[in-house]
């Protein structure tokens, strides 16, 4: 390479650093999961849901507000379905009264609606809840450590699981410090967040795999830093485009989604950052190399050092 060239920025250089600083993003977030739990919403609790019908769009300020003043705790307002059509939920379970005392509470100034239902879950649902959803969490991990084990190589495979569970992680001890409510809507916005990461760090290793064919000089530390070269605007741009949406939803999706954004949000910058050097620094710390790549000649090839080259449209995938 000339003088007059740049050398690329060496990713791999600050591996060590990245080491650190995700080794302790983990060992924090499991402490704080561990002393604070999560706050854990009324899917997971239990609690009562009473939908009211309005004469006219209600402020849901407003609904907060009275049900504030009147000395309710742990409650959730919004619309559901149409603006005129308000949805309530509260940690109750266990009180026949409480849909009465809202609807009085609310009806307060001569304000026009009707209640329409009163239904509660109680904290055994509230369980299978909890179960199902960590069921859920580490099927779609182990789906995706078989997948990429079966399309790259299983040392691929280790490392595109490793930092998925690293983001997961980090978002649940984020969630647990600020003692934010874990629903459904941030189960979601996780599942999503596994997808998002596990498309970047596809990318990255589809680049790291053909590098490793393609280029024949070169140790491991500069074939994976190339290739994070090569994809870092894609990923840049992706998750720039991504939390531009994001933030739209969090500012202006109102409060019924703002934990599902808040999650989503953390997940794509977390994620950026496990594709980039977790990932990558697995990979170095497994020990890749091209041997681990090559594929396997025909037998009966006419040249015994030759090596089989893919189709092209596997090279495409």
């Amino acid at each position: 390479m000339s003088e007059d060239q740049k050398q690329p920025f060496d990713f791999m250089g600050l591996r060590k650093i990245a080491s650190v600083i995700s080794i302790s993003l983990i060992v924090v977030s499991i402490a704080l999961l561990a002393v604070r739990g999560l706050n854990l919403g009324m899917d997971f609790t239990g609690g009562t849901s009473v939908e009211f019908e309005y004469a006219e769009a209600p402020q849901l300020d407003e609904i907060r507000s009275r049900l504030d003043a009147a000395g309710y705790e742990q409650f959730s307002v919004q619309n559901f379905g149409a603006d005129t059509t308000v949805l309530v939920r509260m940690a109750e379970a266990d009180n026949d009264q409480l849909a009465p005392e809202v609807t009085r509470t609310l009806k307060e100034g001569g304000v026009e609606l009707e209640l329409v239902s009163s239904e509660f879950v109680g904290s055994q649902v509230g369980e299978e809840l909890k179960e199902d959803s960590g069921l859920g969490l580490l099927i779609a991990l182990a789906v995706v450590l078989i997948y990429v084990g079966m399309r790259f190589q299983f040392k691929f495979g280790i490392a595109s699981v490793v930092p998925l569970a690293h983001d997961v992680i980090i978002v649940l001890g984020v969630f647990a410090l600020f003692q934010w409510t874990f629903d459904l809507t941030v189960l979601a916005a996780l599942l999503a967040v596994i997808g998002y990461s596990l498309n970047d760090t596809i990318v990255v290793a589809d680049r790291i795999r053909e590098n490793f064919r393609k280029m024949r000089v070169g140790e491991p530390w500069d074939i994976i830093n190339e290739s994070i070269h090569q994809t870092i605007a894609r990923t840049i741009n992706t998750s720039g485009t991504t939390l531009v949406v994001l933030f739209a939803l969090y500012f202006l999706g109102g409060e019924a989604i703002n934990n599902f954004a808040l999650a989503l949000i953390i997940g794509v910058v977390v994620g950026t950052y496990s594709s980039i050097y977790v990932s990558a620094n697995l990979l170095m710390v497994m020990g890749v190399s091209r041997d681990d790549l090559i594929v396997p000649q025909k037998e009966g090839a006419e040249n015994e050092g030759e090596e089989e080259q893919p189709p092209e449209w596997l090279n495409r995938m």
